[in-house]
């Protein structure tokens, strides 16, 4: 067994993050964040990527009539992702090519565009592509909506996003259950439950005829917000109404006890549903394992997991990395790397959690080179490393203080196109810059930020905000030092103002 193989050790348990194993129902919308693994690049798509990127928005749409270049809708759906954080450039890009008289977009890329513009909060533009959809009679769809529904919640307009779905038959769009779920899980899933359950559940649950899925994402939703007993009240209501609760609905259940630390509740649910024979299938045993984990019950999940390996249950990639990530997190990551190693034996492909979760766990254990050795053995498995990936051993490396090779690491971020800086690579390296201090670091800050901005990456609030004063100060250092060398530079004795959307700082130097 495995457990037999494994040392048993007593590190001290780590505050890393890491998703848990997900729940099963199905998902409602896909929303198209750098988190996935790009696809590869390839001769034919990386020269035009290569142009779009080096152009301007003036020479953009030149650059496309000058590419003989086929632009069929896979190409241009690879082309927005792999510019997803680069979001000013890829709209830029989008807007330029709807503008070609032989081209006409797809539903998917008016999605795309429209989640990158929303993004960006540039509602303007993302409304604008919705009526040109409507325009081309293709659309807007359930899903397009539902794009920007999110990126109103997000962007903290929950508001917003419930007159949208209230109001979608006049884009076109039907209500029904569908959308009813949607919208649901929209506000589930960004911690407003309340909102949810109280201005929509409900109020038209009777209209929409709220299925088991309905009911399923109320209670994940209360879970989520560690209230376990409002969410056994979901539970009770759904019975009563005579649907069945599903496997998905007790892995719901048994997911927000871990999450609400209710250990002992979450182990009486479980044997509660082998009394009652429920099914209990690998997302359960994967729950399991990732719960009592988490807890420091290392021993404990690794039994479960036997356990399950005994009853014919066969673990999934998901089911291996939440083992992993405990044994990172609870353990010691040469424990770690012992369950990596069977997975390999018995044939799993290691994905990008994977390759992330024993990383992380390295570089916190301080093996730096092993990891930079990990992730240079990705491309083996055909998984290329993501800004997550990037992320976390950037952050490492800026700890340790060598943040030249960050600095070295974060240049070679986009070099095969497909895999940019986002927000948090920005903030680490700018955090590094003033933690440290050295006589070019403020100038280096200043350009980072400039990068940032440009990019379509608003500094969050507290890294900007007058609310914090030493980040918003730090913001203000970073202009001007970035600034006065570019003044040096060009041995101009000119005043001018910068006016940059960082809580309304103008800075004049």
């Amino acid at each position: 067994m495995l457990a037999s193989r494994l040392r048993i050790t007593n590190s001290p348990s780590t505050s890393l993050s890491l998703p848990s194993p997900t729940h099963a129902f199905p998902r409602l919308r896909t929303t198209y964040t750098s988190n996935i693994a790009s696809p590869s690049s390839t001769p034919e798509d990386a020269v035009p990527l290569a142009l779009i990127l080096n152009s301007t928005a003036m020479s953009l749409p030149q650059v496309l009539r000058d590419l003989e270049v086929d632009w069929t809708q896979s190409l241009v759906d690879k082309t927005l992702k792999r510019l997803w954080n680069h979001a000013p450039k890829a709209v830029q890009f989008f807007q330029a090519l709807t503008g070609l008289p032989h081209y006409t977009p797809s539903v998917s890329s008016f999605d795309h565009a429209i989640d990158l513009a929303a993004r960006l909060r540039d509602y303007k533009t993302a409304w604008r592509f919705v009526a040109q959809m409507r325009a081309l009679r293709l659309g807007p769809t359930p899903k397009t909506l539902a794009i920007i529904a999110e990126r109103y919640v997000s962007a903290g307009k929950p508001d917003r996003a419930i007159q949208l779905f209230l109001s979608m038959h006049k884009h076109g769009c039907r209500q029904d259950l569908t959308s009813f779920n949607t919208i649901l899980d929209i506000l589930c899933k960004s911690g407003r439950v309340e909102m949810a359950y109280n201005n929509l559940f409900k109020v038209f649950k009777g209209r929409f005829r709220a299925d088991s899925v309905s009911y399923n994402i109320i209670a994940n939703g209360w879970c989520l917000r560690k209230r376990t007993p409002r969410a056994l009240e979901v539970l009770k209501d759904m019975v009563e109404r005579g649907l069945t609760p599903s496997s998905t609905t007790y892995n719901i259940m048994l997911n927000g006890f871990f999450k609400s630390g209710q250990i002992d509740e979450a182990w009486k649910f479980f044997l509660q549903m082998k009394k009652r024979k429920c099914v209990i299938d690998v997302v359960t045993y994967t729950t399991l394992v990732h719960g009592l984990g988490i807890a420091g019950e290392i021993r404990r999940a690794r039994n479960v997991f036997n356990e399950m390996m005994r009853k014919g249950i066969l673990p999934s990639i998901a089911t291996y990395n939440a083992l992993i990530q405990v044994m990172c997190k609870k353990d010691s990551v040469d424990n770690a790397l012992i369950v990596f190693d069977d997975m390999l034996r018995e044939g799993y492909v290691p994905n990008i959690t994977t390759y992330n979760v024993v990383i992380r766990g390295l570089c916190h254990s301080g093996y730096m080179d092993k990891a930079m050795d990990f992730m240079s053995r990705m491309h083996q498995d055909r998984c290329k490393p993501n800004v997550q990936t990037f992320n976390v051993v950037i952050r490492y490396l800026c700890a340790a203080g060598e943040i030249e090779k960050g600095l070295h690491l974060f240049e070679n971020m986009g070099s095969e196109g497909d895999c940019f800086p986002n927000l948090d690579t920005y903030n680490i390296l700018i955090n590094s810059m003033f933690v440290r201090k050295k006589a070019n670091d403020l100038v280096v800050a200043g350009k980072l930020l400039i990068e940032m901005i440009e990019r379509g990456f608003l500094p969050r609030r507290d890294t900007s905000s007058s609310r914090h004063p030493g980040k918003y100060l730090q913001c203000k250092y970073a202009l001007h030092y970035y600034y006065r060398e570019q003044l040096w530079k060009s041995k101009s004795n000119k005043s001018s103002a910068i006016e940059l959307p960082i809580a309304g700082l103008r800075y004049q130097i």
